[in-house]
């Protein structure tokens, strides 16, 4: 047999054709979505962390911080926002956590189904001036509900729209949103529960409230607290939909921010808005964190089942 020996050949080290480059050529589809991710996403929390830590003058200071931290009115309007938050998480969670175990306790590929999550699906993009407009248009002041009720009902709650424009008001508006959120993230946790650990309590003669007690509930808790903190982290930071209703700039945090970047009168404060919103970035970012260990925690369950 005769051996052809090529001079020019040799193992392939960092040229094209590499083994080097052939695994990391995998990687390049990330690339656009890291750049969008920096640009849009890393900058601008870089940016707030670095300005929160200078003064008006552009020197390096915790004035600011301190200053906010020590402000009453900054303290309302944080129990304010955790209030609001708190509140509408929970109802949202409650009322949208039943509402997906009816859905997955029904027929599952009947017309009621997609119907429900394809809704759901748009109602928790449902937010902004949008949802603020047709609150308005109906329990407004001069809403549809509300000239009905002055007419016809004047001594009903209906009558009187003042609610719709404090905080319980802010919540009822804050839950439309919550509520088909809470079914997009919890519907897929309760279609993973087993039938057959229903059918094995049963056998071994547990009643439904044995099973729930010691099978279902332990088994959906994780799911459904992190799901509360994301719902908790999607009221926390809202702001087109407040802002809409009302314009106090010291009723939530989102608010203040924005009155501070952009005050009619002259008294924009960048530092400020920078500072506030690196409070709120360490909360988020608490929340998240505990959203996350409780995600990874789920998805061990969802691997091993």
């Amino acid at each position: 047999m005769t051996r052809v020996k090529y001079s020019r050949t040799g193992p392939a080290t960092g040229r094209t054709g590499s083994r080097y480059w052939r695994n990391k050529s995998d990687y390049l589809g990330v690339v656009p979505f890291l750049l969008f991710t920096g640009l849009f996403l890393l900058y601008p929390t870089l940016n707030v962390v670095t300005g929160a830590f200078r003064n008006e003058k552009n020197e390096l200071s915790t004035e600011m911080l301190f200053q906010l931290f020590h402000s009453d009115i900054t303290r309302r309007t944080f129990m304010n926002t955790v209030e609001i938050s708190v509140k509408t998480a929970l109802i949202g969670a409650i009322l949208g956590g039943l509402f997906a175990w009816a859905l997955a306790t029904g027929k599952t590929s009947g017309l009621f189904y997609r119907f429900s999550v394809a809704l759901s699906s748009v109602l928790a993009l449902f937010g902004g001036i949008m949802l603020a407009f047709a609150f308005l248009a109906t329990f407004g002041f001069n809403g549809l509900v509300t000239t009905f009720a002055i007419k016809y009902l004047p001594n009903t709650f209906f009558a009187e729209p003042s609610w719709l424009y404090e905080m319980n008001g802010m919540i009822v508006v804050y839950t439309f949103f919550q509520i088909p959120l809470m079914v997009l993230v919890f519907l897929p946790t309760i279609e993973n529960l087993r039938a057959q650990w229903r059918e094995a309590s049963d056998s071994l003669g547990g009643n439904a409230l044995e099973y729930w007690m010691r099978i279902g509930i332990p088994v959906l808790t994780p799911s459904f607290v992190g799901a509360t903190l994301l719902l908790f982290v999607n009221a926390f930071s809202a702001f087109a939909t407040a802002f809409a209703l009302t314009n106090l700039s010291d009723f939530l945090i989102p608010l203040a921010i924005g009155s501070a970047l952009s005050n009619e009168i002259g008294g924009a404060n960048p530092t400020e808005a920078k500072a506030l919103a690196l409070y709120m970035i360490i909360v988020v970012m608490i929340v998240m964190t505990l959203y996350a260990l409780l995600r990874r925690r789920v998805s061990k369950w969802e691997q091993t089942r």
